[in-house]
């Protein structure tokens, strides 16, 4: 039996985050980590691979369109061995850093899975037995299995098995429409792979903004992507070692496609259930979330959750706010709550969908009288001159002040724009503020001079 200060159970972001904010203070922390690799989810199979292998994607399809750009290009095709060499270069760079971080000494690392015994211990694989006075869990998340009439019969593929391509299929079915549907189907097309997506929404990206969404897929459909939203997957079935068929209803009327690669792309859940939790009394929301409040803490108080089995938002500085949130409020420290008023979302697609802040939809339940100005990336100059004409921007700000309170923006580097923005929401600036600071031309960024400018002149009235 050995006793600690902290247990911190998953060593991803969050993980890493609240076990780094406790040791500075002094405290005497355990890292718990059953993983495969060390790193955590976002290094080895989520943000940093998909990101590298979707800029490449980019990369290519820009190439392609060379004639439109005054240049020959001949025969231009992915490389798949090329890419995913890179990739792992990258991503081994990454990983053996936050190794290090976990292996530095400041930790004891445990290499194993856990579940608590009781408050205040936990049990690993091989017996030993760890206690401690507070605990951060930070398990991460992991690959649904939702409802779907065969799909635990089937040989589908995961975004794992898309990060680690080594030669290209010639045809996907993609099940979903989410980020992760939507940001690895574009990246499947543009090398080389026929793609169909079947979303049963009558949108792509739900929770977006409509304009959003329906800007993301007339873009995949110019580019030759096949998008059927409104379909209900009734079932799959696995008709040889090779081929599935997808039976799925579409606009009322019964259709079948039959794949050799089957995209798996229905989201993630938390990944909670081998701990023992509703045995120690830690409740878990119906989402499969672990309740917390806005000190990340559980319904046991000692215990904190933080990351992605923590939600409402799987993403990465959110999940870093989290851990040391939770790790300052563990210590006794004077903490701040989280407050997702700020949030930052950005979907690498392309045209790139990013949004911060309130919303039209959220400001309506608010309650909260605002305005809203748009401008479209198609009569914009920069965007002009390079060919990225889909999209828009938005601001929204509060009525009687012109406080900014949230904007959103589709198009080109709308995930590198938005930031823009998410200082002003963050500042609480106003438009008028904004509209005196300098915006240089030609520039992507000049955009927002637009609808800043309108609803200065609107409130102004």
């Amino acid at each position: 039996m050995k006793d600690f200060d902290l247990i911190v159970i998953g060593g991803g972001s969050a993980g890493y985050a609240a076990a780094r904010t406790f040791q500075e203070e002094g405290g005497n922390v355990a890292i718990v980590d059953g993983g495969e690799e060390l790193s955590g989810l976002c290094i080895l199979r989520g943000c940093m691979p998909s990101k590298t292998l979707i800029y490449s994607a980019e990369m290519l399809h820009i190439a392609k369109q060379g004639k439109v750009f005054g240049f020959e290009c001949n025969d231009i095709r992915a490389d798949m061995a090329s890419i995913q060499r890179r990739k792992k270069e990258i991503i081994t760079e990454f990983a053996d850093y936050r190794k290090g971080q976990l292996k530095d000494g400041r930790f004891s690392l445990f290499r194993s899975s856990a579940w608590f015994l009781d408050e205040k211990s936990v049990r690993m694989k091989d017996g030993t037995v760890i206690r401690a006075d507070k605990f951060i869990i930070s398990t991460g998340s992991k690959i649904s299995m939702p409802p779907v009439l065969g799909l635990d019969q089937v040989s589908f593929k995961t975004s794992d098995d898309v990060l680690d391509l080594s030669e290209i299929p010639e045809e996907v079915v993609v099940l979903g429409g989410g980020i992760v549907a939507c940001e690895l189907s574009q990246f499947l097309h543009r090398i080389g792979c026929s793609v169909t997506i079947l979303q049963r929404n009558k949108n792509i990206l739900k929770g977006f903004p409509e304009k959003a969404s329906t800007c993301v897929l007339h873009k995949f459909r110019e580019e030759g992507m096949i998008v059927k939203t409104g379909s209900s997957i009734e079932r799959l079935e696995q008709t040889n070692d090779t081929t599935i068929r997808v039976d799925y209803l579409h606009d009322e009327e019964k259709k079948s496609i039959e794949t050799k690669f089957l995209f798996h792309a229905l989201g993630r859940t938390p990944a909670t259930d081998r701990l023992n939790l509703s045995e120690i009394g830690v409740r878990i929301k119906k989402s499969g979330h672990i309740q917390t409040n806005d000190f990340q803490q559980t319904s046991v108080p000692h215990i904190y959750a933080a990351g992605d089995c923590a939600g409402p938002h799987e993403i990465v500085h959110i999940a870093i706010r989290q851990g040391e949130t939770a790790a300052n409020h563990a210590l006794g420290k004077a903490t701040e709550p989280i407050s997702y008023d700020h949030l930052l979302g950005v979907v690498f697609t392309d045209p790139q969908v990013a949004s911060v802040g309130f919303l039209p939809e959220q400001l309506d339940e608010k309650g909260i009288e605002y305005l809203s100005a748009d401008y479209p990336f198609d009569d914009h100059g920069k965007s002009i001159l390079m060919e990225a004409k889909h999209g828009y921007v938005a601001v929204h700000a509060e009525k009687k002040t012109g406080v900014v309170l949230g904007a959103e923006c589709v198009g080109k580097d709308a995930g590198e724009l938005i930031h823009t923005l998410s200082v002003a929401v963050s500042m609480r600036a106003t438009v008028h503020q904004l509209a005196r600071a300098d915006w240089y031309h030609p520039t992507l960024s000049e955009i927002w001079t637009y609808p800043i400018e309108d609803l200065a002149e609107i409130i102004d009235e």
